[in-house]
């Protein structure tokens, strides 16, 4: 899932004062399970918004609503009429929504409420940790399910360094290392050969032509 976190109240108050109505909008995907871009944060958010308006003596119009997700054209049917009437949106999605909205409504200006910070999994309620950077090749098969891109400090992808003290990292004592875990898993799984697979130095290009990546599946094309 995509973990954010909401914006200082001030720097969202800062983006959208100079408008007269403004549609908070939430999305009830990713953000939504980490409790920072659902319809219940983006009603909560509303409510500070409009004491802040009251407290400056500034007249601005706040508009709630919420769709499932922000990033598809087919959710935005219940929305498109409010999104057009509104001078502005305040979007509670991830970098991906408010970049999707603000082609998809080209004419009004879109504004992150979030933060994105990274793809992460629900280790407990209210505890989210990261787990994948969406590096495009994934290593997962020979590391025995845990990713040195996104868990080693470092990145490293023949590892551990030497820095590595009792399981620990040298960056971070409270961070377990990776490869150590790494090497703990091939272990349990009996395939501690894979250790020995060296990977070539990783290229982050995101393509051969670079810009955005994309992912086309043809028998889904109109």
């Amino acid at each position: 899932m995509i973990v954010g976190e909401q914006k200082p109240l001030e720097e969202i108050w800062g983006t959208v004062s100079g408008h007269r109505k403004v549609l908070v909008l939430g999305c009830n995907s990713c953000v939504a399970v980490c409790h920072q871009g659902g319809t219940k944060q983006a009603e909560i958010l509303t409510a500070l918004l409009r004491m802040q308006a009251t407290q400056d003596g500034t007249d601005i119009q706040f508009e709630v609503n919420g769709i499932e997700r922000q990033c598809e054209h087919d959710f935005f049917t219940p929305v498109t009429d409010a999104v057009k009437g509104s001078d502005a949106v305040l979007s509670l999605a991830c970098g991906v929504g408010v970049q999707f909205m603000a082609e998809k409504f080209h004419t009004t200006p879109v504004y992150p409420a979030l933060n994105t910070t990274f793809l992460g999994a629900v280790e407990r309620p209210g505890y989210f940790t990261e787990k994948c950077q969406a590096c495009g090749n994934c290593l997962l098969a020979t590391t025995g399910g845990i990713c040195p891109i996104a868990r080693c400090a470092k990145r490293l992808l023949n590892g551990p360094c030497g820095g590595v003290n009792n399981g620990k990292c040298e960056i971070n004592k409270e961070l377990d290392c990776a490869w150590h875990l790494i090497v703990e898993r091939l272990q349990a799984l009996g395939r501690l050969d894979d250790y020995e697979k060296l990977f070539p130095l990783k290229s982050w290009a995101k393509d051969r032509a670079g810009g955005p990546r994309k992912f086309i599946v043809e028998e889904l094309l109109p």
